[in-house]
């Protein structure tokens, strides 16, 4: 056994001497941890204060985009007050004045935008008003010698708005084609074995379409939003959202809020700068996010042993990275381990580009300028805890000592 632990034995004489100079080797690496380093201009909010990038707080207003150029402008009031579209999915009620079983039937669009009616074949439905298709579904019954020209002997009701698709561009966290509108199953076995005679969706509205598509960014233009509708556009001023909170620059009130239909585009310009107004839950913004966080501190050995799990994980929208720490159980404790940095990792949506800010738990806690220094949670950033300085000379004496320990008895044994 003297033969296996020799060189070791050899290593370690003056074994007081070679436990100080390893601690300190074991230590001087670790007692601060470096700053991260980041490219000028990823700095997204000036919470962030990323030395290398350059404060922009000044907000523009956003020109009209290229796509518009060619199309018609017309006043948002106008669209908003457009005849509800029929889309595929749409659920119809035809009623025609002494018909049981022939005619009368419920009918739903198809995905080509059809509706067949019996008797008189496909007629095109999606896009147009219920209004328009029900006086042509009469107008060919009547031609085909199925019913008499009479007055209101046919009626043509919605009974079901399915969900529509459409195109959410620009400054949202989610853009993309999303379905606006679409109801679960239940819900729509609810309304199919409840049948009444019109439906209204309200999920096919302009601000419940912005919302799934992750909701507006901080940096938007929130008075400048463009609903695209064929050959015309509306620009939508969407600040009474916000109501009374300060620096909204809305009248307060209710927005214009149209209902959409199947191709339509939403474009959200970028104002260039972070707003915190719009860092909040509102109609038109996330009403949560989510973060991913570590914390593999000294006391707790894995992410579970620090209670993060799922709901630790979801945070209101508008958290922010202090209250995101105590989520992942980064503050408090013994006094050893007071003294912890954190890291937020995040990214600049204007750019590209990734950003890692380092901060002071302690700073943090009690330093009065706090929220100069305290950055806003985006979805999808996440958060890293480190040990004091204090617990990472412990780890390391420990390391130490658990090298020293076999050649330490080694040595007692062969006395």
């Amino acid at each position: 056994m003297s033969f296996l632990f020799r060189p070791l034995l050899t290593c370690t004489a003056g074994s007081a001497r070679t436990f100080a100079l390893l601690s300190l080797a074991l230590t001087s690496g670790c007692a601060t941890m470096p700053q991260p380093r980041n490219l000028a201009g990823a700095q997204y909010q000036p919470a962030q204060r990323v030395a290398a990038s350059a404060a922009t707080d000044r907000c523009l207003t956003p020109a009209l985009p290229a796509a518009l150029g060619a199309l018609v402008p017309e006043p948002a009031e106008a669209l908003a007050a457009f005849p509800d579209i029929l889309g595929p999915g749409d659920r119809l009620r035809v009623d025609v004045s002494g018909d049981k079983d022939v005619l009368s039937h419920d009918y739903v669009i198809a995905a080509n935008g059809s509706l067949t009616i019996n008797g008189i074949g496909a007629i095109p439905a999606a896009g147009r008003s219920s209004a328009a298709v029900a006086l042509e579904v009469r107008d060919r019954l009547v031609a085909a010698g199925l019913i008499r020209d009479i007055a209101n002997n046919l009626r043509l009701v919605s009974t079901e708005r399915a969900g529509v698709a459409v195109s959410v561009e620009g400054a949202v966290f989610e853009p993309g084609v999303i379905v606006a509108g679409d109801r679960p199953n239940e819900s729509r076995a609810t309304t199919v074995a409840n049948p009444a005679l019109g439906d209204f969706n309200n999920g096919r509205s302009l601000a419940t379409a912005i919302r799934a598509a992750g909701g507006l960014r901080p940096d938007a233009a929130l008075d400048a939003v463009y609903l695209v509708r064929g050959e015309r556009y509306a620009r939508i001023d969407l600040r009474p959202v916000l109501g009374g909170v300060e620096g909204s620059d809305g009248s307060g009130g209710l927005p214009v809020d149209p209902q959409l239909a199947r191709g339509d585009r939403i474009i959200v310009p970028s104002a260039g700068c972070f707003q915190t107004r719009l860092v909040r839950p509102s109609p038109v913004t996330a009403p949560g996010i989510r973060v991913y966080m570590s914390n593999l501190s000294r006391p707790a050995a894995s992410n579970a042993a620090s209670a993060i799990g799922r709901d630790a994980t979801s945070l209101p929208y508008g958290t922010r990275f202090l209250q995101g720490l105590i989520a992942a159980n980064c503050i408090g404790g013994s006094a050893m381990n007071a003294g912890r940095s954190a890291v937020l990792i995040s990214h600049n949506p204007l750019n590209g580009h990734s950003v890692v800010i380092s901060r002071k738990v302690e700073a943090l806690v009690r330093d009065a300028d706090r929220d100069a220094v305290d950055p806003y949670l985006m979805p999808g950033d996440a958060i890293a805890c480190y040990d004091s300085t204090a617990m990472t000379v412990v780890d390391a004496v420990g390391v130490v000592g658990s090298l020293l320990g076999p050649a330490v008895l080694v040595k007692s044994l062969n006395r």
